[in-house]
């Protein structure tokens, strides 16, 4: 099998590139074009579409996106080239020789109202330009005629980069006390745990056709932002961190007192049972792969300043 990974630097197609390369013979190209004109640069679909015609490949993983969500709103041609139109072109050429297309979508696409976990025929409504140009990326790719996965996830988190945790344990180091939005729920996610759920369902996939189709794909349970800076510097003072702030002068807060440019979904909750029940898979507490990413980047956390 041959497969081309898109997007291999971010926090998932860094994981990608190890969970993708048993699967066979594996292509990585970022945005940089390459010898012989080889470019994954999703803002040029002229370029996808010559590098896609001339590799063939018989998967294409795009792990690449506009991500920027506050700046997606003032950045809308950008944000629709790379989420709407890219994955669109990607999709069409993989129809015409029955290749399967991987591509990661979020939660963004619905409006967050309520307090139920969506499933993936609920109706969508996205708020802002990023959830607006994810969605359109999707129907691109649904309509293409393409073997595909989308995978719906949420709050992505990885030990490489920047990152929530990251940051409540940088300013408890430094605050006595901090505020946290409250009212937004959703699960932590890590882009380990997508890229072992990629590798697995796009192995069952590969020789079932009927699995193509829209999944959600995130680590188990719910918590709110303010819970989940808790569970980190609770974790750092179990970890001897010089944190000023302790999980209980972590105070919460409601988004209207956060304002930003886009408008966040309150109720991030995704349904999970068909990717389980399709896969045969289990998916772990979101708190475990937390952990898990605390402990991998614990040396690079101990000289948080005071």
């Amino acid at each position: 099998m041959k497969l081309l990974l898109l997007g291999p630097d971010g926090q998932v197609g860094w994981e990608l590139r190890r969970a993708l390369a048993p699967l066979g013979d594996l292509i990585v190209l970022g945005r940089t074009v390459r010898s012989g004109g080889l470019s994954g640069n999703l803002a040029d679909p002229a370029a996808l579409t010559a590098t896609l015609r001339a590799l063939r490949p018989d998967v294409v993983v795009n792990a690449a996106a506009y991500t920027a969500v506050d700046k997606a709103e003032s950045d809308v041609e950008a944000a629709t080239a790379v989420n709407a139109v890219a994955p669109g072109v990607i999709a069409r050429e993989l129809a015409t020789w029955s290749g399967w297309l991987v591509h990661y979508s979020t939660d963004y696409v619905f409006d967050g109202s309520g307090t139920a976990p969506r499933d993936e025929l609920a109706a969508t409504g996205p708020l802002g330009v990023y959830g607006h140009t994810k969605l359109a990326g999707e129907e691109a790719i649904r309509s293409s005629g393409c073997h595909h996965l989308i995978l719906r996830t949420s709050w992505v988190h990885a030990a490489r980069g920047g990152n929530f945790a990251r940051t409540m344990l940088r300013l408890a180091g430094q605050r006595d006390s901090l505020g946290v939005v409250d009212d937004q729920i959703g699960a932590p996610t890590g882009a380990d745990l997508l890229a072992d759920v990629t590798a697995h369902a796009l192995r069952a996939a590969s020789n079932a056709t009927e699995l193509s189709g829209t999944y959600h794909a995130c680590a188990s349970g719910a918590v709110s932002w303010c819970d989940y800076a808790r569970h980190v510097i609770a974790w750092g003072h179990r970890a001897g961190l010089p944190l000023k702030a302790t999980a209980d002068s972590v105070k919460g807060i409601p988004t209207r007192d956060y304002p930003s440019p886009a408008t966040r979904p309150l109720n991030s909750r995704l349904d999970t049972r068909k990717l389980c029940r399709s896969f045969g898979l289990t998916l772990p507490d979101w708190r475990l792969g937390v952990d898990r990413m605390l402990d991998e980047v614990f040396p690079t956390l101990t000289a948080i300043p005071p």
